[in-house]
């Protein structure tokens, strides 16, 4: 991995749940705990679980729209080491220059009411750069290297498709010259022949202006196609991160293998078993006992009822929070 531009350790998240006429806190809901990751400059690291895991409730709490229950976020910026969470007030605005965010829905994340220079010049004139000839000229360029024309500038949101909506979700998000972009599902909302096109934009915007990116996605062959690495989440946690060949090819985690499982396959002549995962997802607000995932997981024994698993190998090349991971020999996707 290339130098670390963030580095997350023991992030958690815990909502309070309130009952009762004096609206007093009878338990808690652990939407995320004890997160950890590295994401180098000019890396793509992948975050992937199902819907409710947790992986939206990571990327606010970097960007600091929500604060962290605990735990330590560290972002390294010219030579300088900064703590995301010691930031307050004034100081953390002006921070947030160094963080964006491109939206799921690319309509909803955009004002109807403002024209595409005013949504692109947004965060410009929030952050007080340049004049209004800088600012202009920005956005022309902005539009022009994300593939749209000038001529749009005085159009609004509604005259657009929903691939041109998240080009334009992708300029402002460009517009502060950020160092890190979090990609909250940026293609979900997008016909499949456009999910393409917004994925290679992104690959040759990182090529082009050095971006480093957490692409969070239900989709696992969109994470396979962007991703230099990939988290999985379960529940609040990260059961497995590595790189992404090995991931895809050589799972360690019965739910990372479950996931691959259900991909479709790209030549209906290859067969393999079905694995189908019984009951729900764990209920954050009152997880099982041991391994979150034991339930639905159709190698678990008696440990792995009792006993939490830590995340092995956290620093290295694999790393993978299931105790049976050494003996399992896990299928992944096979290679056509």
């Amino acid at each position: 991995m290339t130098e670390p531009l963030i580095e997350i350790v023991g992030l958690t998240k815990c909502f309070p749940i309130v009952a009762g006429l004096f609206k007093r806190t009878v338990a808690h809901v652990r939407a995320v705990d004890h997160v950890g990751f590295t994401i180098g400059k000019g890396e793509t690291l992948g975050l992937v679980g199902e819907s409710g895991c947790g992986k939206t409730t990571t990327a606010r709490l970097i960007l600091r729209v929500i604060e962290r229950t605990s735990g330590r976020m560290t972002f390294h910026l010219d030579g300088r080491t900064v703590d995301l969470g010691a930031l307050h007030g004034e100081e953390l605005r002006r921070f947030r220059r160094h963080m964006q965010l491109i939206f799921q829905d690319p309509f909803s994340s955009l004002n109807p009411r403002m024209t595409v220079l005013d949504l692109i010049a947004e965060p410009l004139r929030a952050h007080h750069v340049g004049t209004r000839k800088d600012i202009e000229d920005r956005v022309k360029e902005l539009v022009e290297v994300v593939g749209l024309k000038v001529e749009f500038l005085r159009r609004y949101p509604h005259a657009f498709s929903g691939g041109q909506r998240q080009r334009i979700g992708i300029a402002r998000a460009l517009a502060l010259n950020p160092e890190l972009v979090i990609c909250d599902e940026p293609v979900s909302a997008l016909d499949v022949s456009v999910q393409s096109q917004i994925v290679n934009l992104l690959r040759d915007l990182q090529e082009r202006l050095g971006l480093t990116y957490l692409f969070i996605a239900h989709d696992l062959s969109v994470v396979e196609n962007i991703s230099t690495r990939v988290a999985v989440m379960y529940a609040g946690r990260i059961v497995e991160l590595t790189e992404t060949g090995r991931l895809f090819h050589h799972p360690r985690h019965p739910y990372t293998e479950a996931l691959m499982n259900a991909l479709p396959k790209p030549d209906p002549a290859l067969k393999t078993p079905r694995i189908i995962l019984p009951g729900e997802v764990a209920d954050p607000s009152n997880l099982p006992s041991g391994c979150a995932f034991h339930p639905r997981c159709r190698y678990a024994q008696e440990r792995c009822k009792v006993e939490v698993p830590p995340l092995q190998n956290p620093s290295g090349d694999h790393a993978v929070a299931c105790h049976r991971a050494e003996e399992l020999a896990l299928q992944g996707i096979k290679v056509v």
